[in-house]
């Protein structure tokens, strides 16, 4: 609803995470809850089958390719601003890349689990209907997608922000200008919020993938990658909340409404009491 905050550049890539996270939160994440209603999927189609795969490896795999880019544009913002300036630079350094992402992974995903010609085991007891897309059975198809969409964004996410730290801890003692600084101050702690949640989440589940193809035995680890799946959606919970940490006046807000709330409660409980002994007296009467 804020103008300033929807066209300021460093809000943008933010605001397509969400997007991205949104089909988890409206679709995957109500999938589930009627497979736990229910104990199978409902309705049990191969439609639903591909629907969930699809949201679910592509909206998440988008979501974390993001995240790195997020890392990664953070330096073109505070050190390469010039970049920015004119028109074709914000096309090539800022938007393209966004829409270089989005695109593939919709044209990824949609070829893979609705047109590649293989057959498809549904089993529909099985939650994400057993979450094995026959593309997967297809070596190169399987690793592509693990190292281009987990393993190399959360790495490159991990490092890139690490960078950024270093540079402009560098940058400030060799420039001594801390104003500048304090004014970059918050999407610096907010891409390090990020980063910690998406690789504190996310590096468990990329462990123990690559110890399963390095030789560990497949019956090792099920029972903790089941939680390690269910950990997964905290990223997708977690990351609108730590994207306010780029607003504050929006936070004094929600904090004053909070505020209001709880003394509020204490007069409503009040009167609540008042009415029931009102009640009571009347019926002894």
């Amino acid at each position: 609803m804020n103008r300033t905050q929807r066209h300021a550049l460093h809000n943008h890539t933010i605001l397509v995470i969400l997007i991205c996270n949104l089909p988890m939160q409206l679709i995957d994440i109500n999938f589930y809850l009627v497979f736990l209603s229910y104990g199978s999927i409902q309705p049990s189609q191969p439609i639903v089958c591909l629907i969930w795969w699809f949201i679910d490896d592509g909206c998440y795999g988008c979501g974390l390719v993001l995240m790195a880019w997020l890392a990664i544009e953070r330096h073109i913002l505070i050190f390469h601003d010039r970049l920015l300036l004119n028109r074709r630079g914000r096309f090539l350094f800022h938007y393209l890349p966004l829409i270089i992402i989005v695109t593939y992974f919709l044209l990824f995903y949609l070829i893979v689990i609705f047109l590649v010609p293989c057959e498809n085991n549904y089993l529909y007891t099985v939650p994400v209907c057993g979450q094995s897309p026959c593309y997967e059975s297809y070596g190169i198809l399987g690793m592509w997608e693990f190292i281009l969409h987990a393993a190399i964004p959360i790495l490159l996410e991990g490092i890139a922000s690490i960078v950024l730290l270093l540079r402009v801890q560098i940058q400030k003692r060799r420039l001594r200008r801390s104003n500048q600084w304090r004014k970059q101050r918050r999407m610096i702690i907010q891409l390090l919020l990020v980063t910690t949640l998406n690789i504190g989440i996310n590096f468990s589940s990329s462990a123990l993938f690559c110890a399963h193809l390095f030789g560990l035995p497949a019956g090792y680890g099920v029972e903790a990658q089941l939680y390690f799946t269910f950990l997964d959606y905290f990223v997708i919970f977690l990351f609108p909340f730590i994207s306010l940490s780029q607003f504050p006046d929006l936070r004094k807000i929600i904090k004053k409404k909070l505020l209001d709330v709880v003394r509020r409660r204490p007069h409503h409980t009040a009167i609540v009491i008042h009415a029931r002994r009102d009640i009571r007296m009347n019926r002894m009467a």
